[in-house]
């Protein structure tokens, strides 16, 4: 048996982490046509109803079963199941109900700078001066593309039920990251028990609505939207988000989030013919260069040994 050792860059994980951004940013518009057919609860157990299915057979193929898991890890998915899952969908759709989706993105973004003081206070997880004025840039530039250039005046509105709703659910995607950074099971089999129990949390209080469902009455547009929110938004950006989580640590992983609001405003203009404007161009290239910023460290090499 022979060992090698090879380098590998992060390049690859920097890049399924901006295409992670870009898909959740398109579920924006695709949230936005299932939910004209069905309510925004149900919409999500069909979206990580079917993602679920998804995971199950992918791991099934790849494992040849479901793997074992340590009572601190079963502990883990459930907590991820309820709050990535469960609560975050929960709190993110009743938010939208209640207000404009521009003031939701402008809650998100939000939810890295919590995340990596979260990891700097109780795990030790350090940045460098260049790394937090990156983090800075990144929130600012999102600000300006969510608010359309006035965020003081986004900042200054009234606090309500719609904006309790969106604590909840930046809140909850925090623990949801926290908890994946402290669990060594690989990214796939975390997210697959995660996404069941959360797809079984929602089952449990959508039953009555659930069995009323007509599926004859929901159009084949929502059912191309519940099917890119499961395999793209659900199961490969999950996937790709867990791993990156475990390579470059939750901190810095987190960070990209900063760029849905922008490929949402994005994906906005070149599906739905909304205007470009200033605020978008600026905004969005101050949260690529603090993204960038962010990630900025010294070059290392990642070492894989390949045994033959």
């Amino acid at each position: 048996m022979r060992h090698f050792t090879i380098a590998l860059s992060s390049t690859t994980v920097y890049l399924k982490l901006i295409c992670v951004a870009l898909m959740w940013g398109g579920t924006f518009i695709a949230g936005r046509i299932v939910t004209a057919d069905l309510s925004p609860a149900l919409s999500a157990l069909l979206r990580f109803g079917f993602a679920a299915i998804l995971l199950v057979l992918i791991l099934l193929k790849r494992t040849g079963g479901f793997p074992h898991l340590s009572a601190l890890q079963h502990i883990l998915a459930i907590l991820m199941g309820l709050t990535g899952v469960f609560a975050y969908n929960l709190f993110f759709f009743a938010a939208l109900s209640r207000i404009e989706a521009g003031r939701t993105a402008l809650f998100v973004s939000l939810s890295p700078i919590l995340t990596i003081l979260v990891m700097r206070i109780f795990f030790q997880e350090k940045l460098g001066r260049i790394n937090y004025l990156g983090v800075c840039l990144a929130l600012l530039g999102t600000l300006i593309v969510v608010s359309k250039g006035e965020f003081f005046a986004a900042f200054t509105q009234s606090f309500g039920a719609g904006e309790m709703m969106m604590c909840g659910a930046v809140l909850s995607w925090v623990i949801y990251t926290i908890c994946f950074k402290q669990t060594s099971a690989p990214a796939l089999t975390m997210t697959t028990y995660s996404v069941l129990w959360g797809t079984f949390f929602l089952f449990i209080i959508l039953v009555p609505e659930f069995m009323q469902l007509s599926i004859v009455h929901i159009s084949l547009h929502s059912w191309l939207s519940i099917i890119f929110l499961g395999v793209f938004g659900t199961v490969l950006a999950f996937i790709w988000y867990a791993e990156a989580i475990h390579q470059i640590g939750a901190s810095r992983t987190i960070i990209f989030n900063n760029l849905v609001p922008v490929f949402a405003v994005l994906l906005a203009f070149l599906i739905l013919n909304e205007p470009v404007t200033w605020s978008m161009l600026v905004g969005g290239s101050l949260s690529f260069i603090g993204v960038i910023l962010t990630n900025k460290q010294k070059k290392r090499a990642i070492k894989v040994a390949i045994k033959t």
